[in-house]
């Protein structure tokens, strides 16, 4: 559950805080470096993102960028120490996974039902497989929402974990063993490096 603090949910806090965080765009002639680094990097997504994809699928853009965004910033955020990263919530990641999904699979359905219909049944498979085959394509795309989001969760909750106990260690075995508490925290400092690696590659 979401831990409160004053009577107020950290998730709510958390959710709303990496709103604030990014900066406004200036009226001014030239932006200054972190405006520009911000622009940067969504031009250079949104291109990565859209570059394989026709012109009808752009309209997706603004949606699927600020989504990255949003979940990037709330995952770097929460490495940092006493905070609550909201995503660890299998809750919230269902929340933002099933609506999508179902997007998805509606428009797929919509715009190109033969497509879309084919993906249940690879090409060049036997007769008597053909109605097994439609069942387990079936499950795995109705379950695929609650896999992604089963992923992220564990992801960065066993991240959180592994660097709570190797502090922890860190810090007991300063005064007892100090060589080996210090190979201890430079493990943890790569492992913090890890993490930021990962917090990226979930949003």
């Amino acid at each position: 559950m979401s831990p409160n603090f004053l009577g107020v949910p950290l998730a709510a806090i958390a959710i709303a805080l990496p709103w604030i965080l990014f900066p406004t765009p200036t009226t001014r002639w030239t932006n200054n470096r972190l405006l520009s680094l911000q622009n940067w990097f969504i031009n250079r997504f949104t291109q990565q993102l859209l570059l394989p994809v026709n012109m009808e699928g752009h309209k997706w853009a603004a949606l699927l960028t600020s989504l990255m965004i949003f979940l990037i910033t709330l995952n770097m955020l929460g490495l940092l120490p006493y905070t609550f990263t909201p995503t660890t919530q299998l809750s919230i990641n269902l929340g933002l996974a099933t609506p999508l999904w179902l997007a998805t699979v509606i428009i797929g359905m919509r715009n190109q039902p033969t497509h879309a219909l084919g993906h249940l049944l690879p090409e060049g498979t036997p007769a008597p497989l053909i109605p097994v085959l439609i069942i387990i394509e079936t499950i795995s795309l109705f379950i695929r929402p609650l896999a992604l989001g089963v992923r992220l969760t564990a992801n960065l909750t066993a991240g959180h974990l592994l660097i709570q106990l190797i502090a922890t260690a860190s810090f007991v075995l300063l005064s007892m063993m100090p060589a080996v508490a210090i190979t201890v925290t430079e493990v943890l400092f790569l492992l913090t490096l890890l993490e930021v690696a990962v917090a990226m590659i979930q949003a």
